[in-house]
């Protein structure tokens, strides 16, 4: 496995951590020149996803140094390959988690790229050449156009960014329940932070009675006035949930701290679905008695395909949906980081990596 191949020859400033203490120091290295099927982009904004945290310190074991953070990248193509198709020099386009897949397999060819085992990532990855990936704590990128989608006009590049991860980690197990044009149906969604208030504004522009989950009452006020939400309900509150069995069609399980879903469960209707896309770092306690008396049904899921990524952002261009952002510049990364391991943000810190603080 190499670092890089000698087609890497264009050298980038970027942001890195080198070791398990996670701090970003500022980093040049070499990516490689822009190939017949890829894209050069000019990155113009990065948001910092709680991942981004745990792969800088290694908290998962699998973190390649340095590692160049960043997957939820906004930019202006600057290149196009000569077998690109339906991008052009000037575009602004987003890029994901996905770097690469296999092209082949039963789930590249049904649009469900996040699935293939060939999948590589677009940070503390191993590209088709061999070569580690780099994310988008850097000025520009190289990439393969089908790992690319265009960002709708009517979208802020900064708020978009964390579309590329946040909004289709939630978008996607809404379409996949017939969510996005169903009739009106009540939802809940567990936590209100990254994932949850993205969540919430979806639910609400398709239609649907939308019930915030959470263990802080704090957050209530947020819920109903900015974002919408129709109900709220405080999880620890035993009367509070009491009074919410068996209410919802559908719940959204936002949440990455270790909790527990059989309380969470009762809310659900017979026949009810929870997805859970929060990824707690202990196991989840599941009883049973929940699941088989009320017939209901739990799943999980990651990100989603780039046909549907890029649905999902067409659909936020044409509702204006982006996230709330704080943005940061490329010396306060570390700052941003200590903050979001308090979850100290509403709700995605956003690197202005272009530095200009861009109108786009």
């Amino acid at each position: 496995m190499a670092q890089t191949t000698p087609n890497h020859t264009q050298t980038v400033a970027g942001w890195a951590a080198h070791e398990t203490s996670g701090e970003i120091t500022p980093y040049t290295f070499k990516r490689r020149e822009n190939g017949d099927t890829d894209v050069t982009i000019e990155i113009l904004y990065c948001g910092i996803c709680h991942t981004d945290l745990h792969q800088a310190k290694n908290d998962w074991g699998i973190t390649t140094y340095p590692i160049v953070p960043g997957h939820e990248i906004t930019g202006i193509i600057t290149k196009v390959g000569k077998k690109v198709e339906n991008f052009k020099v000037g575009d602004r386009a987003g890029i994901g988690c996905l770097a690469a897949s296999c092209l082949d397999c039963e789930f590249c060819k049904s649009s469900q790229e996040n699935y293939c085992d060939q999948l590589q990532f677009t940070y503390n990855g191993v590209f088709w050449d061999g070569s580690i990936t780099y994310g988008g704590y850097s000025k520009m990128i190289v990439a393969d156009y089908r790992y690319v989608v265009h960002v709708p006009e009517s979208l802020p590049m900064d708020a978009a960014a964390p579309l590329l991860c946040a909004g289709i980690t939630v978008f996607t197990p809404l379409k996949d329940h017939n969510l996005i044009e169903s009739p009106r149906k009540k939802i809940g969604v567990v936590g209100l932070g990254g994932l949850g208030h993205v969540a919430v504004k979806f639910g609400k522009a398709f239609g649907h009675h939308v019930t915030v989950i959470s263990t802080s009452p704090s957050k209530e006020k947020e819920a109903r006035e900015r974002l919408g939400a129709d109900g709220f309900i405080v999880s620890s509150n035993p009367k509070q949930m009491e009074a919410g069995k068996r209410t919802l069609d559908f719940i959204l399980d936002t949440v990455s701290a270790d909790h527990g879903l059989g309380p969470i469960l009762e809310l659900l209707k017979v026949n009810g679905t929870m997805v859970i896309v929060g990824a707690p770092g202990k196991p989840l306690e599941l009883p049973a008695f929940p699941l088989i008396f009320g017939k209901r049904t739990i799943k999980g899921g990651i990100i989603g395909g780039m046909k549907e990524t890029q649905e999902m952002m067409d659909l936020c261009g044409k509702y204006n949906i982006s996230c709330d952002i704080e943005v940061v510049k490329p010396d306060n990364i570390n700052e941003a980081f200590n903050r979001l391991a308090k979850n100290d943000v509403k709700y995605r810190f956003v690197i202005d990596i272009a530095g200009n603080s861009s109108n786009l």
